[in-house]
């Protein structure tokens, strides 16, 4: 099943995104960006886990009606008043978010599909699953990725994608 915490690409960062408000409508907005169907229920209390860093957005409230969830009503990016505790989620009625990556995440100003407006990403050649170089998936082929300013937190990030902790 589609469903995982919810995360937004702003400002070159990924953030999460805060439970006050969070209802039905705004799952509605995601699972349609995850081409993941129809949302079944909007978790909040960080029941997919607690993401770090910033928190995006706060007080969301979506018609249900959008096509991006950064097209909802919400406070200003980052200013809010939660804790991770509280960072929201998605359970949609679809089998997989795009490719089966998961956590789902809304990239760019907001098209989650995890693919949508980020390329898909694999590990290859490592002794596992969650082990390996990395490729992306652009243009109808997979490619690899410079290491050029890679760090850690480039690392955190296909780690969550690829539901390798």
């Amino acid at each position: 099943r589609c469903a995982g915490r919810v995360e937004v690409f702003h400002n070159k960062k990924w953030g999460t995104v805060c439970d006050d408000n969070w209802d039905l409508l705004d799952a509605e907005v995601v699972c349609r960006q995850l081409d993941c169907g129809r949302a079944l229920s909007a978790p909040g209390g960080g029941q997919f886990g607690r993401g770090d860093g910033i928190i995006w957005m706060d007080e969301t409230n979506c018609t249900g009606m959008e096509s991006t969830l950064s097209a909802c009503r919400a406070r200003p990016w980052g200013i809010n008043n939660c804790y991770h505790g509280e960072d929201a989620g998605v359970v949609c009625s679809g089998d997989q978010c795009s490719f089966g990556i998961g956590p789902c995440k809304v990239a760019g100003g907001g098209v989650c599909s995890a693919v949508s407006t980020f390329a898909p990403v694999r590990l290859v050649d490592g002794p596992g699953r969650c082990a390996g170089r990395v490729e992306v998936f652009h243009n109808e082929k997979w490619g690899t990725v410079c290491d050029d300013s890679w760090d850690f937190m480039d690392a955190k990030v296909v780690c969550r994608q690829l539901d390798c902790g």
